[in-house]
Formats: C-alpha cells, structure tokens, sequence
C-alpha cells in the first residue's frame, strides 16, 4: 500500500490544479521528481515552463538519442503570435473559501474510510453449515440437518457401486449440482444398460424460506410453527432412488426418505419431520418376490415400533393409488409422513429411518439377480411399457414429492424427473386376456394383499 501523506500531497496539487485554476508557480515543495540518472539537485521551475536540458556527466548517451556533443540541427522559426490571441487569464472567485472547503471534505472522505467499520452482510445459514461441516466435521452433536446429509450422501455412493457391480455394461453419469441460495445435489444416472434401462440415485440439500401461506398449511400437521411471522428459513434433506429393469419379468423399485426442518435466523431448530417410503412395482407377480420384499421392510420397521409396519403398509397402499385408473401404482410397502415429536423423539426416528435405508439393498438384489437373466417374449415386453404408462401417470399427477420439487424455486427439473422410466407406452381400450397372468396382477392392483 502507498504511503498515505504523499498520495494525498499529489492529489491535493491534482485538485488544485484542476479545480482552482491556479496560475502561480508552485513552491520548491512541490518540485517535479528527477530521474534516478540526474546527478545533483534539481532547480524549481515555474508551472507550465519548459524544462532545460542539464548534461550528464560522465555517463553514455541512452540509445536513440543525440549525442549532445553532436552538432545541433537548425531550429525552426518560432511563428508570431497576434497581440489579439494573447491567452486570457481568469479571476478565481473568492479561492480561500473554495479551498478551505474542498480540504475539508476530502479531510472528511480519508477520516470516514479510517474509522467508520464496513458494513458486512451476515452469513446465510448455508454458510455457516458449510463452515460448521469444513471446520468441525460431523459427529453425534452437530444439528440434525448436517447428520442427515452426511448419512444420505455415504449410502448414494454404497448403492450406485453394488448396482454397477450387477450391471458392469454401464457406468453412472454422476451430476453435482448447487443452488443459489445454498445447498445443491448429487444426481447418479444409468441409462441403457444391461440389466437396468433406467436406474437413478439422487440425493438432494434444500436450503430456502417458507412464505406464510406455505406455513399455515404445514401448521395442520406441525403445531410448533409460529402462524404470526411473515416467512421462515426451512432445511431440507433427502434421498431417492428409481430402477428400472430391462427385464420384464424383474419389478421396478423405489424408495425415498427426508428430513425437513425449520428455523430461526441463528440457525436453531424450532420444528422438524421425517418422511419417506419405499414399494415395488411388478410387471410379473411372483409371490415369492413380494413376500421377501414386504418381509425385509416389517423386520427394518419391527426394530423400533411392531405397529410401523401394518400402519405404514395401509398408508402406502392408500398414497400410491391411481384414483383415474380405479388401482395401485403396484404392490405396496411402507409410506409414513410428518414423523415428529408427536411421535418419537428426533434420535429414535432417525434410527428408524436409517434401518429403512440400510434394509433396501437386501430387501431387492435377490429379487434383480433371480430374474434380470429370464427369457420374455415381445409381449411380456409390451405390457411392461403399459405398467410404465400407469407409473408416469401417478408421478405426474398424483406425487407430492413431484409436485412439491417442481414447485420449489431454483428446482433442478432434469433430478426430479429422474424417476420417469426411459420407455412407456399407451395403447387405447387395452385389456388383459381372461385367466393370463397380466389379469392376475391387475386384480391385486385392485385389491391390495398382506403379504406377511
């Protein structure tokens, strides 16, 4: 940084200069400064005067200049200046009044930048997560947001190695993405592979504000939100994931759990919940397939509540049901919502969740593994797209989950649709033959079976 008194000292002559019009010669203080090669001291002039050349004494001509030893060429004739083009010299109105003013101002200017502290916006509550997470880690005493994300993201990349492991033809495209107002996602997509035609999982970090109308429609559920504040910070974690076999004869699956949090302006957390569930969708009924599913899920839910399992397994039969269609999505599993202290403390749930997470993989692998390889006909193949179709239909119309990412500011559109199969079909008045296997699934679809 320069010094602070000479910076001044040129601006101050600057000014003076410029704003003053002064025509005085300026005093010896404010003599031009001479070159490093100039022996001795320099002479004032007079401002606007022109230099004389002083010799160099002992020291070689620079390059590209004249030897002053060389003769002189001849100098041009001065032309004549008529008396009537004399330049006009000004009065300065009352100039210790205008200086004396523009001193005190710029004394005003260099004390402000001096001793007036800057104004600095206060960090968001994704930075100091952010901050939190670079400095200290995660552990058992971080906020439950950051636990929650740090456990979604590590069983993302357990899931996306065991499915290539099954199916090594493809790789994932995997996506990292942020949001602006903080927060962001890891999108992990297989297209056209061997085994799966589609298969993605996608973790997702929402950070955002709840307007008022969005809160007095989460009071219904959540009574420790406040109804007379305008908007509120609210957290958002979440994991989803959607296989698509090839295979007609192997069932989609999927899952999807969340955490959603609300706060104040210090980051404290005044209301929270858990969400999520998981269920499979047959083209195919095995029975044997559906009993080892629902089988894996009760014995997951068992650990924390015998009642999770037959409550959630009603629900999830009433939510993914296409009212349009008169029947379910497929045959079912578990789907809970607004999970708070209402129902368990914050640590038993997130246990909870966590064992529901940690049960997908064995709950599907030995269904995927036992039919990805099973011979099917071109017919088989065209019902599985007409399954597909009723999948699309339910997403698109009826999932909240859908609905609330389309309808979140700064959505990632390409994350959410993810769940859409890469192929479906529609074909008009369509009807399964009389006693063949796609009849028997439809019955089950309409009337939905307890497995276990």
């Amino acid at each position: 940084m320069a010094p602070l008194k000479p910076c001044l000292r040129m601006a101050g002559i600057q000014f003076l200069r410029d704003a003053f019009r002064c025509q005085k010669p300026l005093g010896p203080q404010h003599a031009p400064v001479r070159g490093y090669a100039t022996p001795g001291p320099a002479k004032p002039r007079p401002y606007g005067g022109k230099p004389k050349p002083q010799p160099i004494v002992g020291t070689k001509p620079l390059v590209g200049t004249r030897n002053p030893a060389s003769p002189t060429p001849a100098a041009s004739p001065t032309p004549k200046v008529s008396p009537d083009l004399k330049p006009k010299t000004g009065t300065v109105v009352a100039p210790y009044w205008r200086i004396s003013i523009g001193v005190l101002l710029c004394g005003s200017i260099v004390y402000s930048m001096f001793t007036e502290p800057l104004q600095l916006e206060a960090a968001s509550i994704a930075e100091r997560d952010t901050l939190a997470k670079r400095e200290s880690g995660i552990n058992l005493t971080s906020p439950m947001r950051l636990r929650m994300e740090s456990f979604i993201k590590a069983l993302q990349q357990e899931i996306v190695v065991a499915l290539e492991t099954l199916d090594p033809s493809q790789r994932f495209r995997i996506d990292t993405w942020t949001r602006p107002n903080g927060g962001g996602g890891i999108s992990c997509v297989l297209q056209g592979g061997k085994v799966f035609e589609k298969a993605g999982v996608n973790t997702s970090i929402v950070y955002g504000t709840l307007p008022r109308p969005a809160i007095a429609k989460m009071r219904v559920n959540h009574k420790a939100l406040d109804p007379d504040v305008e908007s509120i910070e609210f957290f958002a974690a979440g994991i989803s994931c959607v296989l698509h076999p090839q295979n007609p004869n192997a069932p989609t699956v999927h899952f999807n759990y969340r955490y959603f949090e609300t706060m104040d302006a210090q980051g404290n957390c005044n209301a929270w919940w858990f969400g999520g569930g998981t269920d499979l969708t047959p083209s195919y009924l095995f029975d044997e397939d559906a009993i080892h599913f629902h089988r894996t899920i009760k014995e997951a839910c068992d650990k924390h509540d015998r009642d999770y399992y037959p409550r959630f397994k009603k629900w999830c039969d009433k939510y993914f049901y296409i009212p349009h269609r008169g029947e379910s999505r497929g045959i079912g599993g578990i789907f809970f919502d607004d999970l708070d202290e209402e129902e368990k403390d914050q640590e038993q749930l997130f246990s909870f969740v966590k064992d529901c997470l940690t049960a997908f993989l064995p709950s599907y692998m030995p269904l995927i593994q036992k039919r990805k390889d099973m011979p099917f006909t071109e017919k088989e193949k065209e019902w599985q797209q007409l399954r597909r179709g009723r999948y699309v239909e339910f997403n698109l119309v009826h999932d909240r989950g859908t609905s609330f990412g389309l309808n979140t500011p700064g959505a990632r559109v390409e994350s959410i649709l993810m769940s859409l199969p890469l192929t479906a079909r529609w074909i008009y008045m369509h009807d399964a033959d009389r006693g063949s296997r796609e009849e028997r699934l439809l019955n089950v679809l309409k009337e939905p079976v307890e497995w276990v």
